[in-house]
């Protein structure tokens, strides 16, 4: 650290000298950039040899477990997978239904002009019946490659009465 002594009054201010600064702080530079490409290591990835195999269209239309779908129309009616369901029947149906499968995953699908008291029920009923995930849908669905018969339409459900 350098002073400064002369000047006008007898006052000592001190300033720094950077220059052994400046010179550590290059060669700590040179260190780095000499010790970087050293660094960095080779590693070879062997991986399996990949067995294109044709797949037939028709093995891939059959789907021996298709997913569990579950609507609400507008008109209050309930179907899961294209089929009406009456809406007291719903907890007993989803309960066969994922009994036969690994998975508990259901699809939710709702009209926008669906009472949203009605989707919120319904979807209490399906947690009643065993769906452990319950995943909505945000795009309107494909009709099935089949073109089935329409479905005839549930019964609809009946209002509930208001909390008194």
């Amino acid at each position: 650290m350098a002073m400064n002594l002369g000047g006008k009054g007898k006052s000592v201010s001190p300033q720094m000298n950077v220059t052994p600064l400046v010179d550590v702080v290059l060669v700590l530079l040179i260190i780095f950039m000499v010790v970087t490409p050293l660094l960095t290591k080779t590693f070879w990835v062997h991986t399996p040899k990949q067995e294109k195999k044709e797949v037939e269209k028709q093995e891939l239309d059959q789907d021996p477990n298709p997913p569990l779908v579950m609507r609400v129309a507008a008109d209050r009616t309930v179907t899961v997978n294209g089929v009406a369901v009456p809406f007291e029947d719903l907890v007993l149906r989803l309960k066969r239904m994922f009994a036969a499968r690994e998975d508990h995953v259901l699809f939710f699908d709702a009209d926008d002009d669906a009472p949203y008291g009605l989707a919120m029920e319904v979807l209490d009923r399906a947690r009643e019946g065993g769906a452990v995930t319950i995943a909505p849908l945000t795009e309107a669905l494909a009709p099935a490659a089949g073109g089935g018969a329409p479905q005839a339409p549930a019964p609809a459900v009946p209002e509930a009465a208001p909390a008194a």
